[in-house]
């Protein structure tokens, strides 16, 4: 294969993979019962889009399910960025043996799954099972490693100049990271908000076991609606739900665009 025709055929791979699937929600999603009884790539003869999409809208209680995400998905990113950053920068600035292996112990995370029934009996214990706060922590704790790898190789590439210059005019450590060090790190900041986004607003295991549907959340009301029969084999709602609870993390993205690939080429390279 000539060296023309590979980004072609690699633009052409990325089409596929992205288009089929995405195509397949969509007009699975436009058209009506009959026609989604069996899910394929053929569009609908008539579009009912906009109507699949508010009946689910209704019958579901999106408005419900989306404050429940919104109120662990909030604090859990401005959590993890806050304390994922703080500890990137200062491991990032210690060249100790020390420094390396608690280096390597806060990204270990990465790889290392969490042990649940643990986690599970941890907060029944403290009384936070079933609780907002206890899944915000157990999503903390799993996903502040992702923010300390990411945040760790960018804050190698800032200038320590630039720190010292805010420490010669009587900046303490606080006020340099406030004002010199966090403005400089909105790119990977972005790249890891869209991350941690993805994992905590699609995350159906975690949520199942730690908040045991005491609180509704996007992803767990969809298992529930359609485990308990009101979607069966109604796969024009089920597919127009997913729609529905992917326009958010659309929105991100396509805000946060231009941060996100500069976050990922600037700090996943160190």
């Amino acid at each position: 294969m000539s060296r023309r025709l590979q980004p072609v055929f690699a633009l052409l791979l990325v089409a596929v993979v992205i288009g089929v699937p995405l195509w397949l929600v969509i007009a699975t999603a436009g058209k009506s019962q009959g026609e989604a009884v069996d899910p394929d790539l053929t569009p609908p003869s008539e579009w009912h889009l906009l109507d699949n999409l508010r009946q689910v809208w209704t019958d579901a209680d999106i408005p419900a399910a989306l404050l429940g995400s919104l109120l662990i998905v909030a604090p859990t990113v401005a959590i993890v960025l806050l304390l994922g950053s703080m500890a990137a920068w200062v491991l990032a600035r210690r060249g100790s043996r020390l420094t390396a292996v608690l280096y390597a112990l806060g990204i270990s995370g990465i790889i290392l799954p969490p042990a649940v029934v643990t986690v599970v009996l941890l907060l029944r214990q403290l009384g936070l099972a079933g609780t907002a706060v206890g899944m915000i922590g157990v999503y903390v704790g799993i996903y502040l490693s992702t923010v300390v790898f990411f945040v760790t190789g960018f804050v190698r590439t800032i200038p320590e100049s630039l720190e010292e210059a805010a420490r010669i005019d009587g900046a303490g450590p606080f006020a340099v990271f406030r004002r010199v060090v966090l403005p400089l790190l909105r790119p990977v900041l972005a790249t890891a908000t869209i991350l941690i986004c993805l994992y905590v607003w699609n995350d159906v295991f975690y949520a199942f076991f730690v908040i045991g549907g005491r609180i509704d959340t996007l992803p767990l009301n969809l298992f529930q609606v359609a485990s308990a029969g009101l979607y069966l084999n109604n796969w024009h709602l089920i597919f127009a739900y997913v729609i529905l609870m992917s326009l958010p993390l659309v929105v991100v993205f396509a805000v946060a665009q231009r941060r996100i690939i500069s976050g990922i080429t600037s700090g996943a390279v160190k």
